[in-house]
């Protein structure tokens, strides 16, 4: 049975890998510096800061897996494209792969992001489209790929690095696009928007989680864009949230105005997704809409 260390596991994405990994019958280690709100059955959970080499090193000696899947970083939305601790998740990174590859370790899928690119391209294609950021947070991304990379080739480890477009879903951090303008619409608040023209790719997050768990299943090595490959515009994003809502009046689009880094256009090429890994979307975009309603929904009446 092969080992696996899921980082950031009770994040976003992380949480949502879990239930694949187990069902797919791996031995799930799940790592993250506090307890899960609800443990997943079949998943065994670790507490360790990895900004802590020495902890992170103990840690991976512990446990030897012998698959990592690596979602943690720092994800505050209000400042996590400027924010310094970037420089200090993208070390850590490098630390954690050094310590997985001391543990006899041998795959690694790392998650990565659509700000690596140079977004004045708009169309993204692995190892085609220039890795050039405009922001702290994709720099660094960028750079830890680049050392992951390196290292690989240099110990011989097989290693890919999915870049994560736009993905939405339950536990997304509520400041974003999609659960902002949903708990507005719930809560019979106007939802102000831009004027909505942006062009996008949005995934819903538990097939983002899925997609991961089948790159790290397979052999495939290098960049990956993680997307659904169906571009979208923002309006009609927005129009399609609000039509489950059953609140269509109640959008205003261009009374917010856009920022001025924000690209026209910003989708991946997904061919090596669905060729070489062989992955394709299990949710219609309605039907993870539809999910997504619901679980805030629910969210609200909690509260």
């Amino acid at each position: 049975m092969k080992r696996v260390l899921v980082t950031g596991a009770t994040g976003f994405v992380g949480r949502h890998a879990l239930l694949p990994l187990v069902a797919g019958g791996y031995d799930v280690h799940a790592l993250s510096w506090h307890a899960p709100a609800t443990e997943t059955e079949g998943v065994r959970w670790h507490r360790a800061n990895l900004l802590d080499t020495a902890e992170v090193e103990r840690i991976l000696s512990t446990i030897c897996p012998s698959q990592l899947l690596h979602f943690a970083w720092y994800a505050l939305p209000s400042d996590y494209r400027t924010s310094p601790e970037n420089l200090r998740w993208c070390a850590a990174t490098i630390q954690l792969l050094a310590a997985f590859a001391n543990a006899g370790g041998s795959r690694a899928v790392f998650a990565g992001s659509c700000f690596e690119y140079d977004f004045g391209y708009g169309y993204c294609v692995e190892d085609r489209t220039p890795s050039n950021p405009d922001t702290f947070y994709g720099v660094c991304k960028n750079a830890a790929r680049g050392v992951v990379a390196g290292f690989c080739r240099q110990f011989r480890l097989s290693a890919a690095w999915g870049r994560i477009f736009h993905l939405f879903g339950p536990h997304e951090p509520p400041g974003r696009l999609v659960p902002a303008v949903v708990t507005a619409l719930l809560k019979g608040e106007p939802a102000r928007c831009t004027h909505g023209r942006q062009i996008r790719d949005f995934l819903h997050v538990e097939d983002v989680a899925a997609a991961f768990v089948a790159l790290l299943t397979s052999d495939v090595r290098g960049t990956v864009n993680i997307g659904s490959g169906e571009p979208i515009s923002l309006r009609h994003l927005v129009t399609r949230l609000a039509a489950t809502v059953g609140a269509r009046q109640m959008v205003e689009f261009g009374v917010l105005p856009s920022r001025p880094d924000d690209p026209p256009l910003l989708i991946p090429d997904v061919h090596r997704l669905h060729e070489e890994v062989g992955w394709h979307p299990r949710l219609t975009l309605e039907d993870g809409l539809e999910h997504t309603v619901a679980w805030w929904r629910d969210q609200i009446a909690a509260h």
